[in-house]
C-alpha cells in the first residue's frame, strides 16, 4: 500500500516487517477481534490483530472443551486471516494471566502469527517459550519504564532476544488496565509521560544491541493527530482498540456496537475485575449487580485465567465477556476505552484509516507551516 505525498505518516517497523500505516489495531477479546478485523485492518496497511483469550467460543464443541476448541479456533482464525489479507501483518495478543499461557504461544507460532503481542503480566519467558523453526516478532505489553527495562534487561541476558518492539499502554484504555484504581489518574501515568519514559528506558539497550526497539503508545490515542503527536515524540506508531470496535468488519455482534454508539461519559466506569486488575467498562445492569453482590458464579467452567479465584470472585469474567459479545448486553457488559462516548457512528475499517492518515496528514501541514521543520519520527543512529 502506498500512501501518497505530502505529509505521510512514517511506516511502523518492526524487525523485516513493514507496516505503511503506523497503526496496530489492540486484540481485544472474547471473539471481539478475530479474523473478521484483523484481516480488514491488515488490508488497509495496519497491523491486525486477533485476541486469543476464549476465541473458542465459535466452536460448536466450546463448552464440552473450551481449551480444545480455543486452541483449534485460534489455528483456524490466524489461518483464515492470512488467506482474507495476503502479504498484510497478522498479530495475536496473548495475555500472561492465561492458564496454558504456553501453549497458546506455541499454537500462534505455528499457525504463522507475524507478531505475539502480550500482556496482562510480564511475558519474562516469551522468547523460550517459540517452537523451533518459527520466528514471530515479540511485543510485550507495558504500563511503566520499569517494566520495559526489565524485559529488555531479562530478554536480553536470557535469550539473546530483546524486544522486537515495546508497547506502552495508559491509563485511558479499555479493558484490564496495569495500574491500581489510585494511579489511574496521576499526572506520573499520563500516557505522554509514559512514552517519555519508556523511549528513554529502551534507548540504553537500542545501543547495546545495535538495533531499534520501537515504542508504540496505546490507551486513549482516536485521532490522526494523536498519531501525529506522539510521533514527534519518537514512537515509531500507536496502538489503537476502542475505534475499531464501531466497524462494519469488527467480530462482535451488532448489540455490542450499538453500545458504544449510545455511550456517554457518565456511562464508563471502572469496575474491579475477576483477574484482580481494574478495568474500564459500560455501566449497565449486570456490573450494577454485581457490585451490589448480587451476582456469583455457582463454579468455574473454563478455568481460563490463572489469577482468578471463583470463590471469591462477584462474576465469571468469561461468561459477562461471551455474553456482551454475543449481543446479550444485560447478563454481560462491554469493556471499552475512556473515549467511547466520542464514537457516533459505524464505519468501514478502510473509512476508519483513511480518516486517521488525513487527520495525520493535517496535523503535519500544520506543524511544518508552523515551526518550518520537516514531521516524522525522531530516530536513533541504531538500525532497525
Amino acid at each position: 500500500m502506498k500512501l501518497p505525498e505530502p505529509y505521510n505518516p512514517p511506516p511502523l517497523v518492526i524487525g523485516n516487517l513493514t507496516a505503511p500505516v503506523p497503526v496496530i489495531q489492540g486484540g481485544m477479546g472474547i471473539g471481539i477481534s478475530m479474523a473478521g478485523l484483523a484481516s480488514a485492518v491488515a488490508r488497509a496497511g495496519g497491523i491486525g490483530v486477533i485476541a486469543a483469550v476464549r476465541i473458542g467460543i465459535i466452536e460448536k464443541d466450546f463448552h464440552k472443551d473450551p481449551q480444545g476448541a480455543t486452541f483449534r479456533a485460534l489455528r483456524s482464525q490466524i489461518r483464515k486471516a492470512r488467506q482474507m489479507a495476503p502479504g498484510g501483518i497478522i498479530g495475536v495478543n496473548i495475555m500472561v494471566a492465561l492458564t496454558n499461557f504456553e501453549k497458546y504461544v506455541q499454537v500462534a507460532s505455528e499457525a504463522g502469527a507475524d507478531i505475539i503481542i502480550s500482556g496482562a503480566g510480564l511475558p519474562l519467558k516469551l522468547p523460550s517459550l517459540i517452537p523451533e523453526g518459527y520466528n514471530p516478532k515479540l511485543v510485550p505489553i507495558v504500563s511503566s519504564p520499569r517494566a520495559a527495562t526489565i524485559l529488555c534487561r531479562r530478554w536480553g541476558e536470557h535469550f539473546s532476544h530483546p524486544p522486537d518492539a515495546v508497547v506502552v499502554e495508559g491509563p485511558k484504555a479499555g479493558g484490564h488496565l496495569g495500574f491500581k484504581v489510585e494511579e489511574l489518574n496521576s499526572p506520573e501515568n499520563t500516557l505522554e509521560n509514559l512514552t517519555t519514559k519508556v523511549l528513554e528506558a529502551v534507548e540504553a539497550f537500542e545501543q547495546k544491541w545495535g538495533r531499534s526497539i520501537p515504542v508504540i503508545p496505546a490507551g486513549g490515542i482516536y485521532t490522526g493527530k494523536d498519531i501525529f503527536r506522539f510521533i514527534q515524540m519518537g514512537a515509531a506508531g500507536v496502538q489503537m482498540a476502542t475505534r475499531f470496535v464501531a466497524t462494519y468488519e469488527c467480530d462482535a455482534s451488532d448489540e455490542f456496537k450499538q453500545a458504544y454508539l449510545r455511550a456517554s461519559k457518565e456511562d464508563i466506569a471502572i469496575i474491579k475485575s475477576p483477574v484482580g486488575m481494574p478495568g474500564r467498562a459500560l455501566k449497565g445492569p449486570f456490573i450494577d449487580k454485581a457490585e451490589a453482590g448480587l451476582k456469583k458464579p455457582y463454579k468455574c467452567v473454563y478455568k481460563c485465567l490463572k489469577t482468578c479465584d471463583y470463590h471469591d470472585t462477584p462474576f465469571c469474567i468469561s461468561t459477562a465477556l461471551i455474553n456482551a459479545q454475543r449481543g446479550n448486553i444485560n447478563s454481560g457488559f462491554v469493556f471499552c476505552g475512556e473515549n467511547v462516548w466520542r464514537i457516533n457512528r459505524i464505519v468501514s475499517v478502510q473509512e476508519l484509516m483513511d480518516e486517521l492518515i488525513a487527520g495525520y496528514r493535517e496535523a503535519a501541514r500544520e506543524y511544518a507551516e508552523t515551526h518550518g521543520e520537516k514531521t516524522g519520527r525522531q530516530t536513533t543512529s541504531v538500525q532497525p
